[in-house]
């Protein structure tokens, strides 16, 4: 076993949101390979494959994490071209969501663990290896209280794979 993590913090729907945001992955016609149901998050902050001990101080401080409920309307599909993923996020992004990204991003770097530096641009992956969405937004937008904020390690010994909660804000 090595001594590294592959990890990131984000918000976790709760079953509504997962279920509905499940569905939209169903109905969405852009190829590809769907987002397990289990997998739906929106990241806030993906430090990668990090010393263990960093991963260890994460877990330990995410509780810190101050999360609302934060309201975020995803109403806007888009795509990453280079990533090839689709994806469902806010057309209008909170302040409280941002505060909070910045927030994750700030407690990785205290335990030692650099956040991917590109800007924030909230978003929850639906699909893999697709293409772009024809319409803009979805046939029926999400209302999401977000509530939730978790350290998920993705795979074992800091090669990706299954998802697995570290710790979650209260």
């Amino acid at each position: 076993m090595t001594g590294r993590k592959r990890v990131f913090v984000a918000l976790w729907p709760d079953e509504e949101i997962r279920a509905s945001l499940h569905r939209l992955v169903r109905g969405l016609d852009v190829g590809g390979r769907a987002v397990p149901r289990e997998h739906l998050h929106l990241t806030l902050a993906f430090p990668g494959t990090i010393e263990a001990h960093a991963a260890d101080c994460l877990a330990e401080r995410v509780a810190s994490l101050r999360v609302g409920p934060i309201p975020i309307l995803l109403d806007r599909l888009g795509h990453f071209p280079g990533a090839r993923v689709a994806w469902v996020g806010p057309s209008h992004v909170p302040p409280a969501l941002a505060r909070l990204a910045a927030e994750a991003r700030g407690l990785c770097l205290s335990c030692g663990a650099p956040s991917d530096d590109r800007p924030f641009v909230p978003h929850v992956t639906l699909r893999r290896f697709a293409r772009p969405p024809v319409a803009p937004t979805p046939e029926t937008p999400i209302h999401w209280f977000a509530d939730t904020a978790v350290l998920v390690e993705s795979g074992r010994d800091g090669h990706p794979g299954p998802y697995r909660l570290l710790a979650r804000s209260h």
